[in-house]
């Protein structure tokens, strides 16, 4: 018989989030206990927490879940940034912060993400690596509870943390913005922690809101209908048709400005766990947590953040395709159906070709357009931890969790998100230098006196560079000649459980 293993204590000393005290094996013997091992930067650790969500909600008497954050990348060492992202998604249930990865190394865990599972009595008794393992969990909790019930070693009661929301309520006009698309003297902005889209003049007058800033997946008029996270966006202006990434919907939008009406296009609402390139058509194919669109033509090309891809919607025929990408979460150029890419969040085109900003390896990617096309690195080292924060170029690049790319004035500007900074970069030689901020803050100013937080979306119109500044919940908008950067206001806009004006209802 294998032997019993108990499950190693936490170790004293360290911070722990969305609870009003550290917690101890110990003291939750008698319970199921699962730890999820996850970093925020990681796609397949976000697909997880909707299932371990569904589970704690179904046991709540006798599940306890503990995230345990063991980061990837230097940003995401930091408590103020976990703390952020727990917010973000919305986490209800404790998280320790394992920086030094010494609770990963006590558990010998290997990958992320990663669910230990801890029996009433205290034993580890099994482990899952990946995603889509809700019904193999939810299986193993039912048959642990019942045997344990009959032992007499289960202990029936509700535990009820104290929550970041609840420290920390988030009232802000805009939540987390993911994604800023600029057109002329209009602002659509991705209010994805509000799950809602946000129409602005330039000068922060709101014209639209769009969606019930509630959670879900609704079709209808501008104050029916549901989103859930949207991010990227992408505009046909001669039919004013607003495509958005309905991300965590795994679909894609269609909004119609004049009539004012919302529209599924593709997706049916389910995450699709399919990464072999396949295709069909739009509404009956599942997606995979589309991050950022770009229209060319006819196309919408869709960076396909979850299966590590991009995609190609024809949007006169409604089908969906794999354009680029074999699934795997690595780095390789060449042809589009050899090529590979991990967690592409950013796109945008200079008509020739696409650029992605491929955030798990922190490089900007080339995908050519047409059937000959190849993928190249434009800059950064292509390394699932070749990370950093160098200037230089080509490989020797070094940026730090990129999600956000946008073509203007003949250069590519990216959003160096964990570094919270903008770069541009030559797209031809792969020269790229710092242009905006430093280190995490939230202040106005030229150059590198400017701050941002965790910026991830970017959008140009003419000289003007437009910012989503996500951590920072605000808009920013930058004087491309003189590099300044400056705040935009939204007078009288509210967060969805605060107010509804009465002006954004019609």
């Amino acid at each position: 018989m294998t032997p019993r293993v108990r499950a190693p204590e936490f170790p004293k000393n360290k911070t722990w989030l969305n609870t009003d005290r550290p917690l101890s094996i110990q003291e939750l013997k008698g319970r199921v206990v699962i730890l999820d091992f996850w970093t925020y930067c990681c796609i397949n650790c976000l697909h997880v927490l909707p299932d371990l969500k569904y589970l704690e909600q179904k046991y709540k008497d006798s599940l306890t879940v503990i995230g345990v954050h063991s980061p990837k990348f230097e940003n995401e060492k930091e408590a103020e940034n976990i703390r952020q992202a727990i917010l973000r998604y919305d986490i209800e249930h404790p998280v320790v912060v394992d920086s030094n990865f010494a609770i990963w190394r006590h558990y010998a865990v290997r990958a992320w993400p990663t669910l230990m599972v801890i029996d009433p009595e205290s034993y580890v008794i099994g482990y899952m690596s990946g995603e889509g393992n809700r019904d193999a969990l939810d299986q193993l909790i039912s048959q642990l509870i019942e045997q344990h019930k009959e032992q007499g070693t289960i202990n029936f009661h509700e535990l009820s943390p104290i929550l970041e929301k609840q420290r920390q309520p988030l009232a802000t006009p805009l939540a987390f913005p993911g994604k800023v698309l600029a057109d002329g003297d209009r602002l659509f902005i991705a209010d994805s922690g509000h799950h809602r889209i946000v129409v602005s003049t330039i000068t922060g007058e709101v014209v639209h809101v769009i969606g019930t800033g509630k959670q879900g997946l609704t079709d209808g008029s501008f104050t029916e209908a549901q989103f859930f996270a949207p991010q990227g966006m992408a505009l046909d202006t001669e039919n004013q048709i607003l495509y958005v990434a309905d991300t965590e919907n795994h679909a894609i939008r269609q909004v119609d400005l004049k009539h004012q009406q919302v529209q599924t296009i593709a997706g049916t609402g389910e995450q699709s766990h399919q990464i072999r390139p396949h295709s069909g058509a739009g509404l009956e194919t599942k997606l995979n947590s589309p991050w950022d669109l770009e229209k060319v033509g006819n196309s919408l090309f869709i960076a396909m953040a979850g299966p590590h891809q991009i995609w190609e919607m024809q949007l006169e025929t409604g089908t969906v395709s794999t354009y680029a990408g074999t699934g795997a979460e690595s780095s390789i150029d060449g042809n589009l159906d050899e090529s590979a890419f991990s967690q592409p969040s950013g796109i945008t085109t200079d008509g020739q070709e696409l650029y992605i900003a491929d955030s798990e390896i922190s490089s900007i990617r080339s995908v050519g357009l047409g059937k000959q096309a190849q993928v190249r690195t434009v800059c950064g080292s292509g390394e699932l931890f070749g990370f950093g924060d160098v200037d230089g170029e080509g490989y020797d690049v070094r940026l730090q969790h990129c999600l956000g790319v946008e073509y203007a004035q003949n250069s590519l500007w990216v959003a160096d998100t964990y570094n919270h900074k903008i770069k541009r970069l030559d797209p031809k030689s792969g020269i790229c230098e710092t242009v905006l901020g430093g280190t995490a803050g939230f202040q106005d100013g030229e150059g590198t006196s400017a701050r941002f937080s965790e910026p991830s979306g970017l959008s140009a119109v003419g000289s003007t560079l437009y910012i989503a500044d996500t951590n920072n919940h605000a808009i920013r908008c930058v004087n491309l000649a003189t590099l300044s950067a400056t705040t935009i206001k939204f007078p009288g806009l509210c967060a969805p459980d605060v107010c509804i004006p009465a002006a954004y209802e019609n």
